[in-house]
């Protein structure tokens, strides 16, 4: 689980997906959204998910999920409530499983559901 829930999110332009993500595009591939946590990010593109997680304690460590979207075979969302003021994105990937990814609540987290649908559906 990459959680953002407990950090300031900063929705980012997608020419301020960092370098290293814009290095790992393919030919025609854009980034339509951007989320950065203290630590974290994750990046909607028109191929795929990029999930960035910073590890260890000086953060040198990190790992790059590539999630594409012709895997997704279920997906759900789930808005911020009064008690609950974190959303949530779930999704089951064929041959991985479940990844979930969890956002503050001032993320509108049905366009990211409306992304995801845009390329499976």
């Amino acid at each position: 689980m990459i959680d953002f829930a407990n950090s300031t999110i900063v929705k980012l332009s997608p020419s301020q997906a960092g370098e290293d993500v814009m290095n790992m595009l393919v030919q025609g591939e854009e980034v339509y959204r951007s989320f950065k946590g203290a630590r974290d990010s994750v990046h909607f593109t028109s191929k795929r998910i990029i999930a960035v997680n910073v590890q260890g304690l000086t953060g040198k460590k990190t790992d790059y999920s590539s999630l594409p979207y012709s895997k997704i075979q279920a997906w759900s969302v789930e808005t911020a409530g009064r008690f609950d003021r974190d959303c949530e994105l779930e999704m089951w990937f064929s041959g991985l499983g479940k990844v979930r990814l969890e956002f503050a609540g001032s993320v509108d987290i049905k366009i990211l559901g409306q992304i995801i649908g845009d390329h499976v559906l």
